[in-house]
């Protein structure tokens, strides 16, 4: 399965867990997504293809979101580019290291 194909499947499993957990800041379907969302998910996909770890990938998505703008906040804020993950990821909620997790999982089985 090519990189794009599994990174849809992996966002709207995570998109299924914000759900879930009543995130107030849902991510829109992958076909409804903007495409810098789009292109993170694939990114991702492209790590941990290549054995990067959760806790990497989640430094490499810091990295690339603090390059785009992006800042630390409170509250995911697409508009103002705030975003509550944007800490070391020892530093993040459980549920959302299980999300990381989950990630790699999805790629390694879809491989």
């Amino acid at each position: 399965m090519d990189p794009t194909h599994i990174a849809r499947v992996c966002h709207e499993a995570n998109r299924a867990i914000q759900i879930i957990t009543g995130d107030p800041a849902v991510s829109p379907s992958w076909d409804d997504a903007p495409r810098w969302q789009r292109d993170s998910a694939i990114k991702g996909v492209e790590s941990a293809l290549t054995g990067a770890r959760p806790a990497l990938m989640h430094e490499l998505w810091c990295e690339e979101k603090r390059a785009a703008g992006w800042t630390y906040g409170e509250v995911k804020d697409a508009e103002a580019k705030t975003h509550p993950c944007l800490v070391p990821y020892h530093e993040l909620p459980e549920e959302q290291r299980v999300k990381d997790r989950l990630f790699v999982s999805i790629v390694r089985t879809l491989a």
